[in-house]
């Protein structure tokens, strides 16, 4: 069985060797990269988030994302609910979203939603 210490010397030998294969590899990539940029005349501003030729490309930034245009760009329109529940204290829910505090712990101690319904 080997000890420690020819254990350690394996290790430093193979990382070695995996430094050596990556080198070669990477200068391999490079290599690949650069044939291909210069057959179809890609420059580094192309990679960069400019146009593409032939269609557009979105910038890494916003890429995925939609934008706003005109008035909806300035802000998101909202209607308001009118409120479905009111708490003792005064308080209101329309009954979107999750559901407040005050309802949950009501609810917690036996009482039921509806109870806290607002009768139109």
């Amino acid at each position: 069985m080997s000890n420690l210490i020819d254990i350690q010397s394996q290790i430093q030998k193979l990382q070695k060797q995996a430094g050596e294969i990556k080198t070669r590899e990477f200068a391999k990539t490079v290599q690949e990269i650069l044939a291909k940029m210069q057959a179809f005349g890609i420059t580094v501003k192309d990679l960069q988030g400019g146009k593409v030729r032939g269609g557009k490309a979105k910038p890494a930034k916003t890429a995925g994302k939609t934008k706003r245009v005109g008035a909806a760009a300035k802000k998101k329109s909202r209607s308001v609910v009118a409120p479905k529940y009111r708490g003792p204290a005064g308080e209101t829910w329309s009954g979107r979203g999750l559901m407040p505090r005050w309802l949950s712990a009501l609810v917690a101690q036996g009482r039921k939603k509806e109870d806290f319904a607002i009768k139109a």
